[in-house]
């Protein structure tokens, strides 16, 4: 990511940001505060939320002596020149995703949430970023965002959560002065669970961020994870249409997979208050209900089951792991899908 004079950021590994105002070295550049306070940071340490449109001016009256505050003020005249963007083999696929950032993990109860939206291609994307509303959408991003970058997008209060429930991400992706592969316009239907920012297991660690995100993917190797439902009007056309169908093909009968239950065994889902309760007394009513879901389920054949424990001192997984040896050798059991639960889980499929 190439920082440039004029962009505004902010501090990734710390609280604050401000304007770019010149380059200290390679790899240093000074951040200007809204209090006018010039701070030297690393450009890894930094994050582009907007960039900038400054362009160099020539000062009409070069015997005229700047004073003391415009000296070390202004950043000084540098003839920017435009840097291509590095390129990757992988990158020439897209793969985009939306994530989202509590501002404050100790309080995830109560605090906003940072969005950004994460561009692991070799493509600009030309973005729009809407939400539903009773009477129509709402642009609430709007702008081009530069290849391999995760663009800070919005920050969204807790009392706001209901207004993402359903949004329509479309975008266009294009390279800048070279040929490219020509990717086809996208328009991603998401609808978000707006319980999971309230779990702090649904944050998890990922390739983009140090801390624990929660990621949708909107596009994986070129194609797009959530598909817009057809509109009654496009299946209308559809059979109006004078097309010569196509001779049918047998369909293979598949399998009906019954739905994964889901048991999270966290004790603050499980109990209103923990209090006056020992360790061993909270890990007996954890394990009263891992038996309790197993004997509800252990007839149903092909039924798989995820055991949401948490990575902890390993105490709850063990004893579930030997209760599942002893009384349910039958079943198979494995670490549940890491993509879905991140370490702190176990399925158990019942056979």
């Amino acid at each position: 990511m190439e920082i440039k004079i004029g962009d505004k950021v902010r501090f990734l590994n710390a609280v604050g940001g401000g304007e770019v105002v010149r380059y200290i070295s390679k790899d240093l550049v000074g951040v200007l505060d809204e209090d006018g306070f010039e701070t030297p940071v690393q450009v890894r340490e930094c994050v582009l939320i907007e960039r900038g449109n400054k362009s160099p001016q020539t000062t009409a009256n070069t015997s005229q002596k700047p004073s003391t505050k415009e000296f070390f003020m202004q950043p000084p005249v540098v003839e920017e020149k435009e840097i291509e963007p590095i390129e990757t083999k992988e990158g020439e696929v897209l793969n985009v995703y939306l994530a989202y950032l509590p501002v404050d993990v100790k309080h995830i109860q109560e605090c906003a949430y940072e969005c950004y939206l994460l561009n692991d291609s070799n493509y600009y994307l030309s973005v729009n970023i809407m939400s539903k509303r009773e009477n129509g959408w709402v642009s609430r991003y709007c702008g081009v965002i530069e290849p391999n970058i995760k663009a800070f997008v919005e920050e969204v209060d807790k009392s706001h959560l209901n207004e993402i429930e359903r949004l329509t991400v479309q975008f266009i992706a294009f390279k800048q002065g070279k040929p490219f592969a020509q990717k086809n316009a996208i328009s991603v239907d998401l609808k978000i669970d707006t319980v999971k920012f309230y779990k702090l297991h649904s944050f998890r660690e990922n390739d983009f961020f140090d801390e624990e995100a929660l990621l949708f993917p909107l596009v994986e190797k070129d194609v797009a994870c959530h598909q817009l439902a057809i509109s009654q009007a496009e299946i209308q056309a559809a059979m109006n249409s004078k097309a010569t169908p196509a001779p049918q093909q047998p369909i293979a009968r598949k399998r009906i997979e019954k739905p994964v239950i889901e048991v999270d065994l966290h004790v603050n889902q499980l109990l209103d208050t923990t209090r006056g309760m020992e360790n061993a007394e909270l890990l007996n009513y954890q394990l009263d209900k891992f038996r309790e879901v197993m004997e509800a389920n252990k007839m149903k054949k092909g039924q798989k089951i995820v055991f949401i424990h948490g990575k902890g001192e390993g105490v709850l997984r063990n004893a579930i792991l030997k209760e599942l040896k002893s009384k349910y050798k039958e079943c198979y059991v494995q670490d549940a899908s890491f993509r879905e639960y991140g370490f702190g889980a176990t399925q158990v499929t019942i056979r």
